[in-house]
């Protein structure tokens, strides 16, 4: 294993969001921000103007803060730009929508380097890009004084083009629980890094920037998905979500989740230098953002779902093998999942 070179602030330059400004640093970041293909008025009037054909607009709200959701010392600029992308996007998809636009809040110190900020606004675009979405407004503010912490709260929008949206709420009893995506890779990273090191690198970049399958969430709401979330807590959790929204049982297979874990992959020979549990990490590590998902029984799975269990009826809670959730996160010596307060 190596150890993480810093990417915290530089010091001793005088070009900071201080020295130029609140307007120097809009427009630092807007000549980064790329284009969104629905916006007619994006970046620099007093509010952007998007698009929505559909008539109706998906909108979606996540907050990122440093030293909770990210580290400077841990991660590039660019890192941070596409992990708050990713992480509303990812709620975009896990409605069957498109993302099509971002609007960004920023508080962070004044002597924070501008080309910090430059790296965070091209993480972003290149993280909007594949979708035809982008930036398109925001504002900038000086954290409060005494704090270091920067404070990133982004608001993804979103295009249905024609769908039914897919809630959490719609799962019924026969259907089959299907999961799109990575579980237990950002958890992995993450275990990594608060060692001091940066390998396995495929591990640490999963958690840098997580890698949704953005596709998955329209192609989930064309298969006939009756319920659907994206695993930004941990599986166990977003399962539970489902089944308190749905009314319903979610019963898990273990051994299809032990699957998860490729002996000779990176979850196994982290988890046997760290002395951690790989099954723990799929369970219950959040931020890779799958896409959680149920299906009528009859139906057949889009590309990249497997299925992971079934929809039963009965007081909502979640099983693994019949055996409830937070027995099972504790006896892998894990919580059920990521707790914000």
């Amino acid at each position: 294993m190596t150890r993480p070179r810093p990417h915290g602030p530089r010091t001793g330059t005088a070009d900071t969001v201080g020295s130029v400004g609140e307007f120097g640093v809009i427009d630092r970041v807007v000549a980064r921000a790329g284009t969104a293909a629905a916006a007619e008025v994006g970046p620099g009037d007093d509010a952007a103007v998007v698009r929505a054909p559909d008539a109706r607009v998906v909108a979606a709200c996540d907050v990122l803060v440093e030293g909770r959701h990210f580290r400077r010392d841990w991660s590039s600029p660019e890192d941070v730009g596409h992990k708050a992308a990713a992480a509303n996007l990812a709620d975009v998809a896990a409605m069957g929508a498109v993302p099509t636009a971002l609007l960004v809040g920023l508080a962070c110190p004044a002597d924070t380097p501008t080309a910090w900020l430059e790296g965070v606004a091209t993480g972003m675009a290149e993280e909007c890009a594949p979708h035809g979405a982008a930036v398109v407004g925001g504002d900038t503010v000086a954290s409060a004084p005494g704090s270091d912490a920067v404070v990133l709260s982004v608001t993804a929008l979103g295009d249905l083009q024609g769908r039914a949206p897919v809630t959490r709420g719609g799962a019924r009893p026969g259907d089959v629980v299907a999961v799109a995506g990575r579980l237990g890779w950002s958890a992995c990273g993450w275990a990594v890094l608060r060692r001091g090191f940066t390998s396995p690198h495929a591990a640490v970049a999963a958690h840098r920037r997580p890698e949704p399958p953005y596709a998955a969430g329209p192609a989930a709401a064309d298969a006939g998905a009756t319920a659907m979330c994206d695993v930004s807590d941990g599986l166990l959790a977003d399962a539970g979500h489902i089944a308190d929204a749905s009314g319903v049982v979610l019963h898990l297979d273990r051994g299809t989740l032990e699957s998860f874990v490729d002996p000779a992959g990176p979850l196994a020979q982290v988890a046997a230098a760290v002395g951690g549990n790989p099954l723990g990490w799929v369970l219950t590590g959040g931020e890779d953002h799958a896409l959680l998902a149920t299906f009528p029984a009859a139906a057949d799975l889009p590309a990249g779902f497997v299925r992971i269990g079934v929809v039963e009826d009965g007081a909502p809670r979640v099983l693994v093998d019949g055996v409830g959730a937070a027995d099972v996160a504790e006896g892998l010596g894990e919580g059920a999942g990521h707790v914000h307060f």
